[in-house]
C-alpha cells in the first residue's frame, strides 16, 4: 500500500527507510539526508500489508520548488528510497508514479529529479530524460532528470 505519510509516526518511518537506505547502504552522512524541506514536503510512504516500511520518497512543490529549480510549474522529486527486500518487485516504480499523480494535483506541469546514475536506467524507462553533465551530490555521481507531467 503506498499512501501519504500523515504526521509524526509516518515521518519516523520515512526517515527510517532514508537513514537505511542512504546513510547505512550508501554512506551518506546523516546530517546531508535530513533537511528543512522535509518539514514542508509531501512525502508518500510505502507498506507492506503487515505494516512493515517498504519505500518512500518526498515531492517538494509550491514556492519551495520554484526556489530550487528556476521553472513555474516544476514540482522536484527527491529521496525516493526503496528498502533491500523490494527492490525488484516494481515498487520504485510505483512510488514514482504516486509522486508524480501528488505533483499534477500541486499544480506541477513537469517534474524535475536528481539521479544517481546508477539509476539513470531507471528513471528513463519511466519517461525521464537526462539533461546536464554529471555532479556529486553526497560523494555519489548524480545527474538532473526531467519529464512533462
Amino acid at each position: 500500500m503506498i499512501r501519504v505519510a500523515v504526521g509524526e509516526a509516518d515521518l519516523a518511518l520515512v526517515h527510517g527507510i532514508r537513514r537505511e537506505v542512504f546513510v547505512v547502504e550508501q554512506n551518506v552522512p546523516e546530517e546531508l539526508e535530513y533537511d528543512e524541506l522535509d518539514a514542508t514536503s509531501l512525502h508518500v510512504l510505502a507498506l507492506a500489508e503487515d505494516g512493515t516500511p517498504l519505500g518512500t520518497g518526498r515531492l517538494i512543490h509550491g514556492d519551495e520548488a520554484l526556489k530550487l529549480t528556476g521553472v513555474e510549474g516544476r514540482v522536484l522529486l527527491g529521496r525516493l528510497a526503496v528498502v533491500r527486500a523490494a527492490r525488484g518487485t516494481g515498487l520504485g516504480a510505483d512510488l514514482v508514479r504516486a509522486i508524480e499523480q501528488a505533483g499534477r494535483e500541486h499544480g506541477g506541469r513537469e517534474l524535475e529529479l536528481h539521479a544517481q546514475v546508477q539509476a539513470l536506467g531507471f528513471y528513463e524507462r519511466l519517461g525521464y530524460e537526462a539533461e546536464g553533465p554529471v555532479y556529486d551530490d553526497a560523494g555519489i555521481p548524480h545527474r538532473t532528470m526531467t519529464r512533462v507531467l
